[in-house]
């Protein structure tokens, strides 16, 4: 399989014409319906909709975790469809990084072993260039050989985003990362997951339905009912929650 090739203005991802679809007849449901939209690379996006307007879905079927009903969904130049399941594998290993609102930190392992763990079960290294300019952002150099269970819950989830962060990734997909976290914690990893975009020109799509956490973003892309509503750059939370009223969340 051929790596994604990530040319200056090629998208990180793109999703063409999509649609998920679930059920038959009466009880059929469309997650998403007919969505087109791409994410370019060295930004950070938020995804953002009221409950049920295929938030989570968009993102599962970007990254190649669920598969489309219709459409065509690309990281870099490479189209998902065409893959088979040890191709995806692969490319989920080697080009998509993943932080969800779990930390899913193993606790057996320090902080620095998680941090390096895709790169150990690949029976890779890694760039300790870049290992180490990840740890500097994260701030947790004098914890690197803590245990989860050492660590507050905001600096697991940093951990987590740095694991993320350490294969050099084409895109990160967050799915509510600061979800179990509060304000202060949550502000800490956002501003994280920020500097790894301004900083490292790191790719960061998350979804999220709190409107400080989407004002971190360049740009945020709104979803009602499986389709496109909108979109807004250089978010604020007031811009957010007023747009999201109309939206009728």
């Amino acid at each position: 399989m051929n790596s994604p090739t990530l040319t200056s203005t090629s998208p990180a991802a793109s999703a063409v014409t999509v649609r998920k679809i679930y059920g038959t007849g009466d009880s059929e449901v469309r997650a998403l319906d007919g969505v087109t939209v791409s994410f370019e690379r060295g930004k950070f996006t938020a995804i953002m909709g009221p409950s049920g307007s295929g938030k989570s879905t968009l993102m599962h079927c970007m990254a190649g975790l669920d598969s489309l009903t219709e459409g065509e969904v690309s990281i870099g130049s490479t189209t998902l469809a065409g893959l088979s399941d040890k191709e995806l594998t692969m490319l989920r290993r080697k080009q998509i990084g993943f932080v969800f609102q779990a930390f899913n930190l193993i606790p057996t392992l320090s902080a620095y072993e998680n941090i390096v763990l895709p790169l150990s079960l690949d029976g890779a290294t890694g760039d300790a260039t870049w290992i180490d300019s990840v740890i500097d952002t994260i701030g947790l150099r004098d914890r690197l050989d803590h245990r989860p269970s050492e660590l507050s819950g905001g600096q697991q989830q940093r951990v987590a985003v740095a694991r993320a962060l350490a294969s050099k990734p084409a895109i990160i997909f967050a799915d509510e990362p600061t979800g179990n976290l509060d304000s202060r914690t949550g502000g800490e990893v956002l501003g994280f997951m920020r500097r790894a975009v301004t900083d490292l020109g790191q790719t960061i799509v998350m979804v999220t339905h709190d409107a400080v956490a989407a004002s971190y973003a360049d740009r945020i892309v709104f979803l009602k009912d499986g389709k496109l509503a909108g979109e807004m750059v250089s978010p604020t939370p007031d811009k957010v929650l007023d747009f999201l009223k109309h939206l009728g969340e």
